[in-house]
């Protein structure tokens, strides 16, 4: 609730970070372009704006950069303050989350429409962090904070403490509308699913500071679904038992399907051979670890821990989520663990994710098609040829089965060292142009919600791919994508998370077919169920 005096004539800023010095660090410039921005903006609407925390003068940087700053920071913030999160970069959600759960003034959170450094990802993943809390905000994103969608909102937000959005796009499930026969097998497969149970082997949850990426136990269950708790040192201590053999028969797999790996010999800086047989041993471990639990999909962590001791995890991810796939061995009796099946891997832990991409995997896999789907971070987007088209990213988990000739045009290149000092190789490559279904399962008011939209990955120009490439992550896998019926504001203001799942169909009617399928499955099992952008009869 709004307690400050209206309209609003000072502000506090506050700026969260990464945990990692050398992120902070590299990203500094971009975030003080932002906060430079914007207080330009907010001065010409009257609103002075104090920034809470100063530039650290031995770290060089002004981000609040752990959990205790960020207390520490609050507790100087009048709590009926209006405050505003800006950011330029990734961030750590539960830096702040205890100040701005406890914060009664309006709170805006702002971030630069960039790919350079994903602020986007960290405002999505912030405002998905605050919704699943129950705390209210308000948010904005401008590409150079002087355009009109900005300033008119900005300026809702200093006249009334709100800033309202257009969420036309969102509209309720309608069971009774969808086919018969797509209702018959969506509610067969929750009934199965709840028989049967189902288990995600979770290698150390939390990943991140994603608050949002948690959900709890409580709400799990009662899908029939639940949490095997791993370790990531147990996979680590499970890398050491893979042999050499193994490891090289993986990389044969797939350097005889034509995948590429962009190695060099300066473990700092190039991806090296090493490199990939480590993260090849990762793949078999997880797979062997599944096994052992029985567990139906898995997240890897990989961060605090396990990127200190082990390359990226990335290529394993991407591996996992492919039907295709290195074989891998029971280490005792020698038979293929999870034959010709995906093993759905939801990157860095976010059980969101989780739950979406195995019940994505079992409509999928019921309706005879392929099963092989992915989380991706939204990362930025622009206008061509007339229509928004969205890059989406992440650091490697896609399946090549998503990718323009598979495993002919996937790459393997290092990640950037700033964030992984270990080095390792992504699984890159181009997604195909094609129909998709795309989704997010989130937290809302203590219960599981679930948006569903369609939409085409689209074939670019070389050159206009290889522009998106380099203003992002040129290691990374891309999707460029349009979604049906949702602006790209639309899609910002609706979100829930700095992720978002997709599945390839052959046409669009048979998106539409799965759609219908797995929204009615996850209303059978007591789901939230959003259609974004269409009907259920689309």
């Amino acid at each position: 609730m709004t307690t400050s005096p209206l309209p609003l004539t000072e502000a506090y800023l506050v700026a969260n970070g990464d945990m990692r010095l050398a992120a902070n660090q590299q990203c500094w410039p971009a975030q003080a372009q932002l906060e430079a921005q914007l207080t330009q903006a907010l001065l010409a609407l009257g609103v002075r704006v104090t920034r809470a925390h100063g530039v650290d003068p031995h770290e060089h940087h002004g981000f609040i950069s752990s959990q205790r700053m960020g207390m520490d920071v609050f507790r100087q913030i009048p709590k009926d303050a209006p405050v505003i999160v800006a950011e330029a970069v990734w961030q750590y959600s539960h830096h702040v989350l205890a100040g701005l759960r406890a914060h009664r003034g309006p709170i805006l959170t702002v971030a630069n429409w960039s790919g350079q450094w994903p602020g986007l990802v960290g405002l999505l993943n912030l405002n998905g962090s605050l919704t699943k809390m129950g705390i209210a905000y308000s948010t904005l994103w401008s590409e150079n904070f002087k355009d009109d969608f900005f300033v008119s909102r900005l300026s809702e937000w200093v006249q009334s403490g709100r800033v309202t959005h257009d969420l036309s796009h969102v509209r309720p499930f309608d069971a009774q509308a969808v086919p018969a026969e797509h209702r018959a097998l969506g509610t067969q497969l929750a009934h199965a699913l709840l028989e049967r149970q189902a288990i995600l082997g979770i290698f150390d949850e939390g990943c991140m500071g994603m608050y949002n990426a948690i959900v709890d136990d409580e709400l799990l269950n009662p899908l029939g679904i639940y949490k095997e708790r791993l370790s990531q040192s147990a996979l680590y201590a499970g890398m050491q038992q893979v042999t050499d053999d193994e490891a090289l028969a993986a990389l044969n797999w797939l350097t005889e399907r034509g995948m590429q790996f962009v190695w060099g010999s300066d473990h700092a800086a190039e991806l090296t051979r090493a490199q990939t047989l480590d993260q090849l041993r990762m793949y078999v471990a997880a797979v062997r670890i599944a096994a052992q639990f029985g567990c139906d999909a898995i997240g890897i962590q990989y961060q605090q821990g396990l990127k200190d001791l082990a390359p990226a995890s990335d290529l394993a991810e991407g591996l996992l989520n492919n039907p295709d796939r290195p074989p891998v061995h029971d280490a005792r009796t020698g038979e293929v663990l999870y034959p010709a099946q995906a093993l759905p891997h939801f990157n860095e832990v976010d059980e969101g994710a989780a739950v979406d991409g195995l019940l994505t995997h079992q409509v999928w896999t019921a309706l005879g098609l392929d099963p092989s789907n992915t989380l991706h971070d939204i990362r930025w987007g622009e206008d061509h040829e007339g229509q928004f088209v969205w890059v989406f990213m992440i650091s490697g988990a896609a399946p090549a089965s998503h990718f323009k000739g598979g495993y002919a045009g996937a790459s393997s290149e290092r990640q950037p060292p700033m964030f992984f000092a270990q080095g390792g190789g992504t699984l890159k490559g181009e997604s195909r142009p094609g129909a998709l279904v795309w989704s997010r399962v989130y937290v809302r008011s203590g219960q599981l919600h679930v948006d569903l939209g369609l939409g085409q990955a689209v074939a670019l120009l070389e050159a206009e791919v290889q522009r998106r490439w380099a203003h992002t992550n040129p290691q990374w896998p891309i999707m460029n994508a349009v979604l049906e019926g949702v602006s790209r504001d639309q899609m910002m203001a609706q979100h829930q998370a700095n992720h978002i799942q997709v599945a390839y169909a052959p046409s669009r009617e048979r998106a539409v077919e799965a759609l219908n399928v797995k929204a009615t499955l996850f209303d059978t099992l007591g789901v939230r169920v959003h259609l974004c952008g269409l009907e259920a009869r689309a």
